[in-house]
């Protein structure tokens, strides 16, 4: 059974490229409400988990340059 953020990835998936865009820009800006030092934490948390999955071979990796490309063409997408 999926968790209800599992659900909602789901859901949020479905959306235009520019909504879910919009969608993470609030998120992200909600975040601005936590301490920096739970802030952190949450990123430390989140790198641990990745480094993990990583190692477990569940997740791989990418060169950089390969990962900006990406993301420029994506943001070009959105225009």
């Amino acid at each position: 059974m999926a968790t209800e953020l599992e659900k909602c990835e789901q859901q949020a998936r479905k959306l235009p490229l520019q909504d879910r865009a919009i969608l993470i820009r609030r998120l992200i800006e909600g975040l601005d409400e936590l301490e920096e030092r739970d802030l952190e934490q949450l990123w430390i948390e989140e790198a641990v988990r990745r480094l993990e999955l990583y190692r477990q071979g569940k997740i791989g990796s990418r060169p950089a340059p390969e990962v900006f490309a990406d993301a420029r063409d994506r943001l070009r997408e959105m225009q």
